[in-house]
């Protein structure tokens, strides 16, 4: 059996320890029904349920309410746009839904939820009430729609979402929903996502706080809330969502577009424990890991998606209680039992096919200042920079058509790798954002800036 075929079988312990975890936690958060799916290598590993009524329990085609996840699918909608070049992030949203009141927020701080709009609508409370009573944009924005300037801090936004659904609206000439259908579900194949329940789903429920009895929740159309919690989905389509986020697809978004979906995009939020809030995904950390999705909630269900771009699994939980079951803390978890239990067999080393002589002459040690650095050219053509030995900044670079590279990540994401050369053609030293990096220290050969010693190293004495 091959690594790949491995990674797709849980060990029984494994698979155990799985289920045990949501049988704790459906007895514990007294949910009528939960249902969980355990995603590795793009493909669903695991699947388990508990639920109230034995001998019956759901599987991942059954429906569920995934309240805030929906965000998530919105925001896919939007970085199609702007990946199509119809909009860009940092334009306002005056641009496309002008006479809102609000038209100074960009498309990228609705996304991140650094818009300063508050976090729900005026009047009544909207997860609860009919979409009707909120007919127009200012309905969802009300009198006054800001809690602080915007750009300023991430506060988290309904409204917000609200706008974007708008957007794709106004863009596409199409309501949200079959703009949804069109672009995101059916490419994906996510059949049983939809904003109106289709059975089989599960009915929501409110259990007595202090008393082991329920209650149904109402089931409303949030109409213009939409694009920020309507949709339905099983833990099945969920699964395929969630290996589209770590991969990309083609048809919809491509890896590079979710790769920054799940890159933060605000600070963390003082007294939260999270990474900060990428483009429509939370970003959080778990168990020393990073990890990216959605949390959602409406009456009468809660659900989590969580995924680990690192170890290549995704964890879904949909159970249908209003409070009382951690349903994000539980999608944590499971991802957890199976990336500890059983790490991710990495890919075989393979050398480069063909190797770059430009890449290939810039391997070996460097020097910013006194720091000793090195380069590597890894199999993919990507270089890799970082200390030798010790702690320091580290980035992956990607080569460009002009000769440069570009950072990926940390200090140096989005700048500029350059090779500078001598009249004779040799190289001189690399340029990084100004930074002089040489093949000795302090080079008296190259422009070091500020200039070295004449008299170069030297004793005490």
């Amino acid at each position: 059996m091959d690594a790949v075929s491995e990674d797709l079988v849980l060990l029984p312990a494994t698979r155990r320890a799985l289920s045990h975890r949501i049988a704790v936690a459906q007895r514990e958060g007294r949910a009528p029904s939960l249902v969980a799916a355990v995603v590795r290598g793009g493909e669903v590993v695991w699947e388990g349920s508990r639920t109230m009524v034995e001998g019956h329990g759901p599987d991942g085609n059954v429906q569920y309410r995934i309240g805030s996840i929906t965000k998530t699918f919105t925001a896919v909608l939007v970085m199609r746009l702007r990946d199509e070049g119809l909009l860009e992030l940092g334009d306002p949203i005056e641009k496309f839904l002008p006479g809102t009141g609000v038209g100074e927020v960009t498309v990228g701080q609705l996304l991140a939820h650094t818009s300063g709009l508050a976090a729900e609508t005026p009047g009544e409370w909207w997860e609860r009430t009919a979409g009707t009573l909120r007919p127009e944009l200012a309905d969802v924005l009300g009198e006054r729609p800001f809690r602080f300037e915007p750009g300023r801090r991430h506060h988290y936004s309904n409204p917000g979402y609200t706008l974007l659904g708008s957007l794709v609206e106004a863009v596409r000439a199409r309501p949200w929903e079959e703009a949804l259908r069109a672009e995101v579900l059916e490419p994906l194949g996510l059949e049983r996502t939809t904003a109106q329940p289709v059975a089989p789903h599960a009915g929501g429920w409110a259990v007595h706080p202090w008393a082991d009895v329920m209650m149904p929740e109402p089931t409303e159309d949030l109409g213009l809330m939409a694009p920020a919690g309507q949709l339905w989905s099983t833990t099945g389509d969920l699964a395929k969502f969630a290996a589209f986020l770590v991969r990309g697809d083609a048809r919809v978004l491509s890896a590079e577009s979710v790769r920054e979906m799940r890159t933060s995009a605000t600070p963390p939020e003082p007294g939260f424990a999270d990474l900060g809030y990428g483009l429509g995904m939370q970003l959080t950390p778990s168990g020393g890991r990073r990890l990216a999705g959605h949390s959602g909630s409406l009456p009468g269900f809660v659900a989590g998606l969580w995924l680990s771009e690192a170890d290549d699994v995704a964890a879904v939980v949909l159970a249908n209680c209003t409070s009382g079951l951690p349903a994000s803390t539980l999608a944590a978890d499971l991802l957890g039992i199976v990336a500890d239990a059983e790490p991710r067999i990495p890919e075989p080393w393979r050398p480069l096919r063909e190797a770059d002589p430009v890449a290939l002459e810039l391997c070996g040690p460097w020097y910013w200042g006194t720091s000793a650095q090195a380069v590597r050219l890894t199999y993919d053509g990507f270089l890799d920079l970082g200390p030798v030995g010790g702690n320091g900044r580290s980035a992956r670079f990607r080569p460009e058509p002009d000769g440069s590279w570009t950072g990926l990540g940390g200090y140096y994401a989005g700048e500029s790798l350059r090779v500078v050369r001598r009249p004779d053609g040799s190289v001189s030293h690399l340029d990084l954002g100004s930074f002089v990096f040489t093949r000795e220290p302090y080079d008296p050969q190259a422009p070091v800036p500020g200039g070295v010693d004449p008299q170069g190293w030297r004793g005490i004495g």
